[in-house]
């Protein structure tokens, strides 16, 4: 079965925000963080990965996106930090995300 993700990045706690939506969450971050994402992000440092759904229906996930794009930046922060008070960057709580290995750390 095949999943979709809608996200929120962040440039900061109660940054800039971008919402996405995408069928391999772990590489459109990656694409994110590497610059290579979209210039918005590119250009405004939005990196963190704060907020994201699973959906099995890719009309749902695409509906989801377009109807949070329109909602008051105050429902997107409220949304957040409903389930990540302190804008953690979520992105290496993601399953398959590989751990940095840090030398002489295990």
């Amino acid at each position: 079965m095949r999943s979709y993700w809608v996200y929120i990045l962040a440039s900061k706690p109660r940054g800039t925000l971008y919402i996405g939506v995408t069928n391999g969450i772990i590489l459109r971050v990656e694409q994110h963080r590497a610059g290579s994402g979209s210039s918005f992000t590119r250009k405004y440092k939005v990196h963190r990965l704060v907020w994201f759904q699973e959906f099995s229906a890719v009309r749902e996930a695409i509906q989801r996106e377009k109807t949070m794009k329109e909602w008051p930046r105050a429902w997107k922060v409220n949304l957040i930090e409903e389930t990540n008070p302190h804008w953690i960057d979520l992105y290496h709580s993601l399953p398959g995300v590989q751990r940095a290995v840090i030398k002489g750390v295990r």
